[in-house]
């Protein structure tokens, strides 16, 4: 794999993994799996609305 990829893709994979393995956390299993879907649907939420709000260098 090369270095522009990973630089490129490698955050935005990692995210869709998350989220995806919190929904169906949310989906099929109970207790443990609920803290876990807030955390992992959660977090991509975070890292988006801290990046929208940055402000750019002058």
């Amino acid at each position: 794999m090369s270095t522009h990829f990973r630089r490129v893709w490698a955050w935005p994979i990692a995210l869709s993994v998350l989220s995806a393995s919190g929904l169906i956390s949310a989906l099929v299993s109970d207790d443990w799996g609920d803290g876990w879907s807030w955390l992992a649907l959660g977090l991509p939420l975070v890292v988006m609305a801290r990046y929208s709000f940055r402000k750019e260098p002058a």
